[in-house]
């Protein structure tokens, strides 16, 4: 399984100070080191922690595959037009949330995306559709045209009992399998950590988690590097 690592959160306290350290770019090389398949930045509306200056400078200095979270609105799409990432992925963006709070309602906003899609599709970037684990959802990706989705597992991390635990992880199963069916590739991530990725690894539909925040949480005890290696070794199958 391959691990996409988020590094927001450099960025993050980067922006603290508004000034040049940590840097991000820097991040996303020890991640690399330590095993990232991919490196992963949500670049915002209102620009809280990447920098456009950062999406650029990721493209050309990483060797593993850029993938860039984003809004789908016409600046976010020029922008990525320009850097030509590996791959975008459309979330839902709300501008006082903490962080992603949900899927995004392909359903709802249909038309738009499947207009954002073909643009990004004519420059050869690949689209992912950060989606809540509902069939539903994943069969409106396919028919708008996504290649590919990443199921919210934030449920299933923050489900309380055992039941919901089950309930969750079953949804996630189901999504993954009808989105491989469709010929999409499956992604999961959101709210993942040390101890309950382990049930998300063994849902073999999944290609690739995306972690970020308790990757870098990690990092401050243990260092960048190894935290990406540990995490590694535990999607390891």
């Amino acid at each position: 399984m391959r691990l996409g690592l988020n590094v927001d959160h450099i960025a993050t306290l980067r922006q603290a100070r508004k000034g040049s350290e940590p840097d991000p770019v820097f991040a996303a090389l020890l991640g690399e080191l330590g095993g990232a398949d991919a490196i992963t930045v949500h670049l915002r509306a209102d620009r809280r922690h990447i920098q456009e200056r950062d999406v650029t400078l990721l493209k050309d200095a990483i060797q593993t595959k850029l993938n860039i979270e984003m809004a789908a609105t016409n600046q976010m799409v020029e922008i990525a037009a320009s850097v030509q990432p590996y791959q975008v992925t459309l979330v839902p963006e709300k501008p006082n949330e903490v962080t992603t709070e949900g899927g995004l309602d392909v359903l709802l906003n249909e038309a738009g995306l499947r207009q954002v899609i073909a643009r990004l599709s004519s420059h050869n970037i690949k689209v992912s559709i950060f989606v809540d684990p509902h069939l539903d959802q994943i069969r409106a990706c396919h028919k708008i045209g996504a290649h590919a989705v990443e199921i919210n597992t934030n449920a299933y991390a923050m489900a309380g009992t055992k039941k919901a635990v089950e309930e969750t992880l079953k949804a996630v199963d189901e999504t993954a399998k009808m989105a491989s069916k469709l010929g999409l590739a499956v992604l999961a991530g959101h709210a993942l950590n040390y101890r309950n990725v382990d049930r998300i690894v063994k849902i073999a539909d999944i290609e690739e988690l995306n972690i970020g925040h308790a990757i870098i949480a990690r990092a401050v005890f243990v260092g960048l590097r190894e935290a990406v290696s540990e995490m590694k070794a535990l999607i390891r199958r």
